[in-house]
């Protein structure tokens, strides 16, 4: 067990410390949309705002085949955005518009992926194909549970280590981080694990489908029916007001809150309503909801899910903590950050126990070099890479082409730039000097929010907007922690060796 433990946890290891990391941050992904997205105010869709999206809709696309509504959820980080589709024949151009969710007034949002991207790296990586990455992520996940229980079985004295944690004592410190950091979170490290898979459970068991339906397309369609269908009567008639089709959609969403909504024949007398509901509440409705966009009367209610369904849809619920309030969603936080460290602590532990008994530590073989690189190439490439995608939202000029692109670009190659770096450094100077890179680029990202938007730290202190506050304290913790870290190592003197030890290595050689 303890051998399926070492090895389980180490060659999927740098992996699973990238999905902890930036699975972690999603927790917050509206948030960090928010900050990322300055132009917009915080707070849930106000009524003013919908009405001003119908009048925006009224006055550009009139003549429109289609209307789209999408409501962002309370929490703020992603304007109202409202689109049109023209009909065949009918002169203009298709559009889209960005409001803002509080004020319903036009805005220009910059062109960012927000904490998006930093939640859909977590399972669907970047620059390869989505199935490909999504393997590999399952894989992985598989390979923790397994590290899991066997790291329970392993551990004798796991309710003794929960209380136990020395400092400077070199292994046992790391072994103490490790062991602490896997049983202060063990049921999120299982619950979050498992139920990792089961969102991922047709790229491990495709089979279900497979032999029941022609087409994955086909699975779908009888999963989620498609609503009733009908053209345009060619007879005016006035759209319900928008507050009050967002109202009639909640509650025949049985309380969810609508969080994309699709107007056919907007205008006409066969005008249809297509509500989606935000996935922001435990073992909430999955389906839409389809309504008469003149009377409000409820065409197909959303579809009733087996029990099946609905036990996955909690697991998966319980795994993406959107239903979570804030108190919820910080343990949510400092329990991924536990696990984060869970899991570098392993990666480091395991060269920590192998570099005393090497013949000669100061000449490595290959296979213990590598190990050693990758950690600090994925550790702190990683961490340096999410500072800067943050500081070029910041510092990126907004007209730039592929705005959103070169932001997530900046985060791979500044993480690429700090793997390079350290293999061409002495290992103790590679982690000093990317730990104190890292501190200093997250130091930086409130001082240029500060110099570049009006909603620096002080500022939004006063203003009490926490989510500005929130972030930039988040940056500064980042900073110090980054920056502690880099000065124990600065400071750290190998124990020398045991006089036996020391014989037996010089007798090696």
């Amino acid at each position: 067990m303890a051998q399926l433990h070492t090895w389980a946890g180490l060659l999927p290891g740098w992996l699973l410390f990238a999905i902890f990391v930036f699975g972690t941050t999603a927790f917050f992904q509206q948030e960090i949309s928010c900050w990322m997205r300055p132009e917009l105010g915080n707070g849930a869709v106000s009524r003013e705002a919908l009405d001003r999206a119908a009048v925006h809709l009224s006055a550009k696309a009139q003549d429109a085949a289609h209307w789209t509504i999408s409501l962002p959820l309370g929490r703020g980080g992603e304007p109202l955005s409202i689109s049109w589709e023209r009909r065949e024949g009918v002169m203009g151009a298709s559009g889209e518009a960005k409001l803002d969710p509080v004020s319903g007034q036009e805005v220009a949002v910059r062109d960012t992926s927000g904490g998006w991207f930093l939640y859909r790296f977590h399972y669907d990586l970047h620059y390869m194909p989505v199935m490909w990455a999504r393997t590999l992520v399952c894989v992985a996940a598989l390979a923790m549970l397994v590290a899991v229980l066997s790291g329970i079985v392993t551990h004798k004295k796991i309710f003794a280590d929960f209380f136990l944690l020395r400092f400077g004592k070199g292994q046992r410190s790391w072994l103490d981080a490790h062991n602490v950091t896997a049983v202060l979170a063990l049921p999120f490290h299982l619950m979050i694990t498992y139920t990792g898979l089961v969102t991922l459970l047709f790229t491990l068991m495709p089979w279900a489908i497979t032999a029941n339906f022609p087409t994955t397309d086909a699975y779908y369609e009888a999963a989620f029916p498609p609503g009733p269908k009908a053209e345009a009567r060619g007879k005016t008639a006035s759209l319900l007001p928008l507050p009050e089709l967002v109202g009639r959609a909640k509650a025949a969403l049985t309380g969810d809150d609508p969080g994309y909504i699709a107007i056919s024949n907007p205008g006409d007398a066969n005008a249809i309503v297509e509500a989606w509901p935000h996935y922001d509440r435990l073992a909430g409705t999955r389906s839409a909801v389809f309504l008469n966009g003149v009377t409000g009367e409820v065409l197909q209610a959303p579809s009733t899910a087996g029990g099946a369904r609905v036990t996955q849809t909690v697991m998966i619920d319980l795994h993406a903590g959107r239903f979570s309030g804030p108190v919820l969603r910080w343990l949510y936080f400092l329990s991924g950050i536990g696990g984060t460290v869970m899991v570098a602590s392993g990666l480091v532990l395991w060269t920590v126990k192998r570099r005393a008994k090497l013949p000669d530590p100061t000449r490595p073989h290959f296979g213990f070099r590598l190990v050693e690189r990758l950690n600090i190439g994925v550790i702190a490439g990683s961490c340096a890479g999410i500072a800067v995608y943050f500081l070029a939202n910041r510092l990126l000029p907004l007209d730039v082409a592929n705005r959103a692109d070169w932001e997530i670009n900046s985060l791979f190659i500044v993480w690429g730039a700090v793997f390079v770096w350290t293999i061409a450094r002495p290992t103790k100077r590679a982690w000093l000097e990317a730990l104190s890179a890292c501190a200093a680029l997250y130091a930086l990202v409130p001082a240029v929010n500060a110099l570049t938007t009006p909603r620096g730290l002080i500022p939004s202190l006063i203003a009490g907007d926490w989510v500005f506050v929130g972030f930039d304290l988040v940056m500064l913790a980042m900073a110090a922690a980054c920056a502690f870290t880099a000065w124990k190592v600065a400071t750290h003197k190998p124990k020398a060796l045991p006089r036996k030890k020391r014989m037996t290595a010089e007798a090696a050689l």
